[in-house]
């Protein structure tokens, strides 16, 4: 293996600190955010409410996460990435605790709203902190590793969902998500700040950073918004209903697999998920940002409605891998890709406000698909989300900058996007 893919070959101590935060932040984080998405059918009965209100909550939850990206990416750039992400695993940490104790469908979506603010608040923290901390020409591959841990903290709410609901029920699998707070001690106590972040001398008010967000480089802000929101919302109406897709009747237009079993197909499609993060950040780090995007919003447009066709279940649980390594593989290109587009003083309220605001515009998936599965069936509704990875392909292939190998310390206010293939220069 040539040198220049052993990106852990010479790293610090401080740089594996990172590393390991940034990490598990993520995957605690993504371990909440899921366990909702595992229990969906179990509040519907509970409640006696329907999809397409559980569908709603999960919407909010979404839109919540742009606003805890805005305050937590403020704060990341103002105080230190550290103690930004410490408060934001803290938030969603005790906003899952409270969805244990929802008594309704009304305090559950004011819990879920507190899980979001803090979900959307660490993954800007995290992302700012490995890629100014790790050297340029690994930024792909660490940030890819890192957001591998994605499929890891899904995986472990499908395995708590297994192990808690069958016997002490759904609430359960929410008081067992209030582990981050543990993990947020760690980080605290044994990471340190980022260099890059500490040399920075501006430190920017709320009101200044939003400011020179839009004036530095409004383009790539508009650019960046259109294709991660096309984008996540192919991911967020497909993915938040696999769990349900998988366990529903036939007469539903489901599966018609029982817990364990839905449960199982699960963890092997974050398997196939985690192969795509780490792998999308290789081809990023040789091939460039846009051309790994493309590839991999193309390959999973074509994957979800072959993946709703195939009748025989051991072709179905190989190509489900398949499809969560494409569609969800890209979400690795978003760390890099927006820090090298935005300054040090900007960096974390840049990536907190784009990657979150992506995510909420994209908030209403989850329930337009919701709707459509109690008119056409889950199947068929899921089978709609192709189109916007090709929508967000086509944004990048016509509109996003190449700012593979960019310096972040070398980058300044004057950092300009122009087109296509074009380089970001600092």
């Amino acid at each position: 293996m040539r040198d220049g893919t052993r990106w852990y070959r010479g790293a610090t101590r401080n740089q594996w600190r990172a590393f390991s935060a940034a990490y598990l932040g993520w995957m605690l984080d993504i371990m909440d955010l899921m366990i909702f998405s595992m229990v969906i059918g179990h509040i519907v009965t509970d409640f006696g409410t329907d999809r397409g209100t559980t569908g709603l909550i999960a919407s909010f939850t979404l839109v919540a996460s742009a606003f805890g990206g805005l305050v937590f990416g403020f704060l990341a750039d103002r105080i230190g990435r550290t103690k930004s992400m410490v408060a934001s695993v803290l938030c969603y940490a005790v906003g899952t605790l409270l969805c244990g104790f929802a008594g309704g469908i009304g305090t559950l979506m004011l819990a879920r709203i507190v899980v979001g603010l803090g979900v959307g608040g660490e993954w800007g923290a995290g992302t700012a902190l490995v890629t100014e901390t790790w050297p340029a020409k690994h930024r792909g591959k660490v940030v890819a590793w890192v957001q591998s841990a994605f499929a890891v903290g899904y995986a472990l709410a499908a395995v708590i969902t297994l192990l808690v609901v069958p016997s002490l029920g759904w609430r359960w699998a929410f008081f067992v998500g209030v582990l981050p707070a543990f993990a947020a001690l760690w980080i605290r106590r044994a990471t340190q700040e980022s260099e890059v972040w500490l040399n920075a001398k501006t430190r920017l008010s709320a009101g200044q950073s939003i400011k020179r967000l839009f004036s530095v480089n409004p383009k790539a802000v508009v650019v960046c918004l259109a294709f991660t929101a096309a984008a996540m919302f192919g991911y967020w109406g497909l993915f938040t209903w696999i769990p349900n897709y998988l366990a529903s009747p036939a007469a539903e237009g489901g599966r018609g697999m029982g817990i364990l079993s839905s449960t199982t197909w699960i963890i092997v499609m974050q398997v196939g998920a985690a192969a795509g993060f780490i792998s999308f950040g290789y081809v990023a780090d040789k091939l460039g940002r846009r051309w790994a995007f493309v590839l991999y919003f193309v390959a999973a447009a074509l994957c979800v409605p072959v993946f709703t066709l195939i009748g025989n279940e051991t072709l179905m649980l190989v190509f489900g891998a398949v499809m969560a390594l494409f569609g969800t593989g890209f979400y690795s290109g978003f760390g890099p890709t927006l820090a090298e587009l935005f300054p040090t003083e900007i960096r974390a309220f840049a990536q907190g406000f784009i990657y979150n605001t992506g995510r909420a515009t994209s908030a209403i998936a989850p329930a337009v698909v919701g709707l459509l599965s109690t008119r056409f069936g889950v199947g068929m509704a899921l089978t709609g989300t192709a189109a916007f990875y090709v929508l967000a392909a086509l944004i990048v292939l016509l509109f996003l900058p190449e700012t593979k190998g960019q310096e972040l310390h070398t980058m300044s206010s004057s950092s300009t996007v122009d087109g296509p293939g074009s380089r970001v220069t600092g």
